[in-house]
């Protein structure tokens, strides 16, 4: 699509052209050191602040503001990236991480924590779809709109799950690694005014991954100048990319079967999230071992999700179509819900084994399903609204996922709050049952701002 401006017509800078192997093994370390300095912060960041003497209501309030932040921001920060680019958004982003990691690293007071998880909630926002369109750009400007996506998309999904497992279980270790050596937590209270603790090192560890992140998505997304992009067209082109985004799910069935879908797996992991940690203090009979044993949980339904999402090729061919991985990949989440339902009450070996079967089941199910639905979306949505659809697909996620942690609160506690997470997945997967209307040609609605053309983005 071609710009024009004063009467004469005039073409973007092109980046230089990168092949579909090097934007693959780019979109996979972008992907992966996104999500590490986050999955270092997992396991120790309450006992953080708890540390920091704040209460679990001031905690809980920390959490909020980050979920409120992300959720406000989802939308104009997709929007954001369709119009001004994928690298400016997602250098941001790490840019907003570095410092959120740090105020939560160093910070002691109240205000400074509540600032760094508003931050990162921000980050949050501006990091959901601008890889992911930034790979699917590329792929598609070398081989067309007809280029195969699910693999690379598979694979970045893969990296994400296994950066969180490896953060998870690395942020764990850490503090109590350090600790094993005599003095050093003394010595950093007393050397840093009480700054920096063991439980600090994770997320200036974190500080340091964001760095590198930030440096190697400025040198190695190239994409194509975007120098007509003036604030006052971002203004004005934000918003109605916006607009666009929102009307997706009501003119396009398959999209709105990947929106609920989304919505179901919000869903699913609330659930499970909340009732997984308390489950897992009822097993070995306190709380601090409880918490142990959650963050290996947490890491092995991490690496189960990477192991969902490199199968997601295979499960499609299998399964014989994208659609039908989909239905597939819920089901199975759906099944490994019922048996976490089903042996909520039970004791003793065997309900324990089928418990964790069924907890790993849902975190693969939803691994294989998500590359499938990525590559059904971006077949149905053009380059111009793609980080756009992305993000409503999150914020879909998101707000489905708030509503049902709410509804997992007040349900009596048993097999009932499991099960609405199974019922949910299980509705997910019956929209996939009937097959999909045939696909359109992605509308590619002119911006506001003039944009580059989809067949100039390099990788």
């Amino acid at each position: 699509m071609s710009a024009k401006r004063s009467g004469r017509t005039r073409s973007p800078r092109s980046a230089p052209t990168t092949d579909e192997r090097t934007a693959r093994r780019r979109f996979v370390a972008v992907s992966f050191l996104f999500w590490l300095p986050l999955g270092l912060t997992i396991a120790p960041l309450v006992l953080l602040f708890t540390e920091r003497g704040m209460t679990l209501v001031a905690v809980a309030g920390f959490f909020a503001a980050h979920a409120l932040t992300a959720a406000a921001l989802e939308l104009p920060t997709g929007g954001l990236s369709d119009v001004i680019g994928r690298r400016p958004v997602l250098a941001a982003a790490g840019l907003l991480n570095l410092a959120a990691l740090t105020l939560l690293g160093l910070g002691t007071a109240a205000w400074v924590l509540t600032l760094g998880m508003v931050l990162m909630g921000a980050a949050r926002a501006l990091s959901s779809g601008p890889a992911e369109s930034w790979y699917v750009d590329t792929v598609q400007a070398q081989s067309g709109p007809d280029a195969e996506l699910r693999a690379g998309l598979a694979r970045g999904s893969a990296a994400s799950s296994a950066a969180l497992a490896v953060g998870t279980l690395l942020g764990g270790a850490l503090p109590w690694l350090l600790g094993l050596v005599p003095g050093l937590g003394t010595d950093l209270r007393t050397y840093t005014s009480g700054l920096v603790l063991l439980l600090s090192v994770p997320a200036l560890l974190g500080v340091v991954v964001e760095l590198v992140f930030v440096l190697y998505v400025l040198g190695s997304l190239p994409e194509p100048s975007r120098a007509q992009a003036t604030p006052r067209g971002v203004l004005r082109g934000v918003p109605a990319t916006i607009a666009d985004g929102l009307r997706l799910g009501t003119r396009d069935v398959l999209i709105r079967r990947i929106l609920l879908s989304a919505g179901a797996a919000g869903t699913a992991l609330a659930t499970i999230e909340l009732l997984t940690p308390g489950r897992a203090a009822e097993l070995t009979g306190a709380a601090d071992s409880g918490a142990v044993l959650f963050a290996g949980l947490a890491s092995a339904g991490f690496v189960c999700s990477a192991l969902g999402s490199h199968l997601a090729p295979f499960v499609a061919r299998l399964a014989g179509s994208g659609e039908r991985a989909v239905l597939t990949g819920l089901a199975a989440g759906a099944t490994g819900l019922l048996l976490l339902g089903a042996t909520v009450t039970s004791s003793g070996a065997v309900p324990v084994a089928l418990a964790a079967g069924g907890y790993g089941l849902v975190y693969l199910g939803l691994g294989a399903a998500g590359p499938s639905e990525s590559e059904l979306l971006h077949r149905r949505v053009g380059a111009s609204g793609r980080a756009t659809a992305l993000s409503v697909q999150s914020l879909s996620l998101q707000l489905v996922g708030a509503a049902a942690g709410l509804a997992v609160g007040v349900l009596p506690a048993g097999p009932l709050p499991w099960l609405l997470g199974a019922v949910a997945l299980l509705v997910g997967a019956l929209l996939w049952t009937r097959g999909a209307a045939p696909a359109d040609e992605p509308r590619e609605r002119r911006p506001a701002v003039e944009a580059a053309s989809p067949a100039s983005l390099a990788g």
